[in-house]
């Protein structure tokens, strides 16, 4: 589908998954919770039906840049910690657990930060060189 429909879709699934998890969080808040969570994980899914054209794009901008693998890798890795990071502390926020909300987004930064040594130590070491 066109991009515009995917985000369409999205929209809408989630829209009416809010709307029907507003509905049970009166009588059952775990029962809605899980099916907020189920809703994005389906999302998810449906989002990454077309991740294969972003992963050859993005493999296709390393060959032909010829910036090795070792610059990219940490940038990939760390927008998926910060999506995963950001999705985590919205559902700790969505049940009530803003400490645990908290400590997931420091975590991600945390991951982040360790993820990109090997690109800080790069550029040190090119820095270093160049005094």
């Amino acid at each position: 589908p066109l991009l515009m429909e995917q985000v369409i879709q999205v929209a809408v699934l989630c829209l009416l998954g809010a709307l029907v998890t507003l509905l049970l969080k009166k009588g059952s808040p775990e029962t809605a919770l899980l099916l907020s969570l189920g809703i994005g994980v389906a999302a998810l899914l449906f989002l990454l039906q077309d991740a294969e054209e972003i992963v050859s794009f993005l493999g296709e901008l390393m060959e032909r840049t010829a910036v090795p693998q070792e610059v990219f890798l940490p940038l990939f890795k760390t927008i998926g910690i910060a999506l995963v990071a950001r999705t985590g502390s919205d559902l700790c926020r969505d049940a009530g657990e803003s400490a645990l909300a908290s400590l997931v987004e420091t975590a991600g930064s945390f991951c982040a930060v360790l993820v990109s040594l090997p690109l800080l130590r790069a550029v040190l070491s090119l820095l270093l060189e160049l005094m």
